[in-house]
């Protein structure tokens, strides 16, 4: 790590704007967003601004049929926690997924996780925000992360029918000027600075600017990254009962291409984990993101309530990579066990997502019963674009030199022993998806006891895919209404029954290696289960068995990294457990386990590469067992506060390879936090992940391409309130 980067990190804690939730302890008693509220301080009444999240109505966690895990930004701060996906690890019912060579964000939620070609959607803001290439998440400016699982499709319409992740930001607060700095240094010359600061003009005005800078080695050989992100967000109140927000996205990360370690006759272990087997010469891939958000929202009574807003977001990722090849009869791993073949490509993608959205709710009576409702229209469109060039070794039966094979020596790595081949064209084409949807939802309270939702949904979508190699353009269109219903019995003041049922659609982009397009895909949701609370709803907790089925399913193909293939149908089905609160003795527990069972459920055969998937075969880095455990509890320490923390994850065994039996094994790892509040303006920090340092793998794509986890790991840090 050269001086210069240190400097520059430590300089941006001032020029820049904070990351994650370096005000949760001052923000902890704000409101989230779900409405707007007043905060005294003293003598002054401070109006704090907040943003209705759309799909969600106004409703208590109790009266939701479904089951929602909310991660809150003082959990993301406990753990040190700057990635989504590892932010996401803190809930058992999501499981990692191939990370792209970690460029992007990749995770399942109760076993199913969409196009694995494509990084996991997400929504920001209520708005069908994270398409695209713009790199992994970055949790800087954060409120929350709200995993709503079941059948939403019925709202979301595109959602996953597992469940859907949204991402709520921190929002302008009018009334009150505030900010934070922090800085921190960890293991691997890992530097980071972050910075908020809310400035507020009279009770009309506020800007909010967030900002974060990150520059790392890596426990990888060769691998270094720097990223930051600037997302400031500006308030207006333009009357007692309306508020525009505005929230901008600009991140940048350069972070070369990392497709792992390899496993040798299927075992893995024998090289070590911190071994890179690309090249350096490539240099490294850029993965940038410009979004906006615009809102609208507006109070016609107590009882009625608009949403507007649109969303825009560009994002690129291009650069060169070299990676192990896969195809058998051109790789010479397979042969002599040390020598690896390797590919050589170049990667030029773009993409633009817009987004309109319009809703209505309502609550009122009628027929002497309550019903809440909610009405809206959203229009999608997101271009695809992408350029991919390659470069493939000569095939074994032709003896190709260790040049034409592009070779690596796995247990004794030259880099550069090559001139770096020059790739050719493989794939240029631009998919250009466009849905239109509606919905209603309407909550009618039938009794103290008895709440039922039911509502619909209506897509209308349109696929546009053109091979610009070749010319060569295909269209498609479909239409289809996705019911749900649901209920939810109040059996006392401290337990809530329900259950639920819902369909879903959801087109799928692009097309096989052939040039197909894809048919949508469809799934059908049940869920039921109980929400509780303990001693006083100090512990609250929900319990859920879940099943889902999906047709039109598609996994990657492993003969055409970058293509998909269909696989028909699958399902998955299990049980969730999660627990929240204070235990007594003024323990925080937060408790997390999954049984999740996700399988092909038909029999595929790729005609061109014989790839046998058989209904039964688990589905790809989706464990059956997962837990999550962490406790914390304050102390006082010489008039100061000291808060202290433990937390441990256990993942279960998973697939490793689509079609095989290659697995990745379970792993279990410790963690440890502390954080000393010396005032009321002066906090450090410190953490430690991987206590034990375990030996684990995260994530593959197949036994050539498996992310190991990182060892060991601490950092420590300063954050300043004022």
């Amino acid at each position: 790590m050269k001086r210069t980067a240190l400097r520059a990190a430590l300089l941006s804690a001032g020029a820049f704007v904070l990351a994650p939730s370096a005000l949760a302890a001052e923000v902890a008693g704000e409101v989230t967003g779900e409405a707007e509220a007043e905060a005294s301080a003293g003598d002054d009444s401070i109006v704090v601004a907040g943003v209705r999240q759309a799909y969600r109505g106004d409703f208590e966690t109790r009266e939701i049929p479904q089951s929602i895990v909310t991660i809150e930004a003082e959990t993301l701060t406990d753990n040190n926690i700057l990635r989504l996906t590892d932010a996401l690890d803190l809930n058992a019912g999501v499981a990692r997924q191939n990370n792209f060579g970690g460029l992007w964000d990749a995770y399942a939620v109760r076993g199913f996780a969409g196009d694995e070609n494509l990084p996991s959607g997400y929504l920001v803001n209520g708005f069908n925000g994270g398409r695209g290439f713009g790199g992994p998440r970055d949790v800087a400016g954060i409120e929350r992360i709200e995993i709503l699982k079941g059948p939403n499709a019925a709202l979301f319409g595109r959602g996953e029918s597992g469940g859907t992740v949204n991402i709520v930001t921190k929002q302008a607060r009018f009334g009150e000027t505030m900010g934070a700095l922090s800085a921190s240094y960890g293991s691997f010359d890992a530097v980071r600075a972050d910075a908020d600061l809310n400035l507020a003009v009279g009770e009309a005005f506020a800007v909010r600017l967030i900002g974060y800078f990150e520059n790392a080695d890596s426990f990888r050989d060769t691998i270094e990254t720097e990223r930051f992100g600037f997302l400031p967000s500006l308030g207006i109140r333009l009357g007692d009962d309306t508020t525009l927000t505005y929230d901008l996205e600009l991140t940048r990360q350069k972070v070369p291409f990392d497709r792992g370690v390899v496993a040798i006759n299927g075992q893995l272990g024998q090289i070590p984990r911190s071994r890179f087997l690309g090249e350096p010469g490539d240099g490294p891939i850029e993965a940038d993101a410009t979004g906006h958000q615009l809102q609208l929202q507006h109070s016609f009574s107590d009882s009625w309530n608009l949403l507007l807003g649109g969303n825009y977001r560009q994002t690129s990722l291009a650069g060169f990579s070299t990676e192990a090849e896969l195809a058998g009869s051109r790789q010479k791993l397979f042969v002599d066990g040390q020598s690896l073949s390797r590919q050589r490509r170049y990667r030029a993608y773009d993409a633009d997502h817009y987004v309109l959205r319009g809703e209505l709710a309502g609550d009122f009576e009628l027929g002497g019963m309550r019903h809440r409702v909610l009405f809206g229209a959203d229009f999608d469109q997101f271009e695809n674009s992408q350029l991919f060039l390659r470069f493939r070794p000569a095939t074994n039966a032709s003896n190709p030199t260790d040049q034409a094979a592009n070779i690596i020596n796995i247990n004794a790595p030259v880099y550069g022993r090559f001139p770096l081949p020059t790739p050719g064209p493989q794939t240029n084409r631009l998919d250009v998806q466009k849905a239109f949807g509606i919905y209603l939802q309407d909550q009618v309270t039938l009794s103290d006891q008895i709440q039922l939702r039911f509502g619909g949904r209506y897509d209308s979508f349109s696929l546009r895919g053109l091979n610009r190699a070749n010319g060569v353009e295909q269209r498609r269109s479909f239409d289809r209404f996705s019911p749900q219903v649901g209920v939810v019995w109040e059996a006392s003041p401290a337990l809530s029954l329900f259950a639920t049922y819902g369909e879903g659609f959801r087109s799928n982009l692009g097309a096989t290696a052939a040039g197909a397009l894809f048919d949508p895909e469809t799934s059908r949701s049940f869920e039921a289960g109980a929400k509780f609370g303990l001693f006083d709803n100090a512990l609250t907790g929900t319990i859920a068995y879940f099943r889902l089925r999906k047709s039109n399913v598609l996994a990657a193909d492993p003969a055409n990294p970058g293509f998909s293939l269909p696989i028909g149908k699958a399902g998955s089905q299990g049980i969730e457990f999660d627990l929240a609160g204070k235990l007594p003795g003024e323990v925080d527990l937060l408790f997390s386990y999954a049984y999740v069972d996700a399988e092909a459920l038909a029999n595929v055969l790729d005609p061109n590469f014989a790839l046998q998937i058989r209904s039964g075969d688990r589905l790809i880095n989706v464990p059956r067992h997962t837990l999550n455990l962490q406790l914390s509890r304050d102390f006082t320490v010489g008039g100061s506060q000291l808060r202290l923390g433990a937390g441990m994850q256990h993942v279960g065994k998973r697939l490793g390879e689509t079609a095989t039996t290659f697995e990745l094994p379970a792993y279990t790892l410790a963690r440890l936090f502390a954080n000393w509040t010396l005032s009321d303006n002066v906090e450090l920090f410190g953490q430690v992940h991987n206590l034990f340092d375990a030996t684990y793998y995260t994530n593959s794509f197949s036994r050539l391409w498996v992310q190991p986890g990182a060892p060991r790991t601490a950092s420590a840090g300063v954050r300043v309130r004022f």
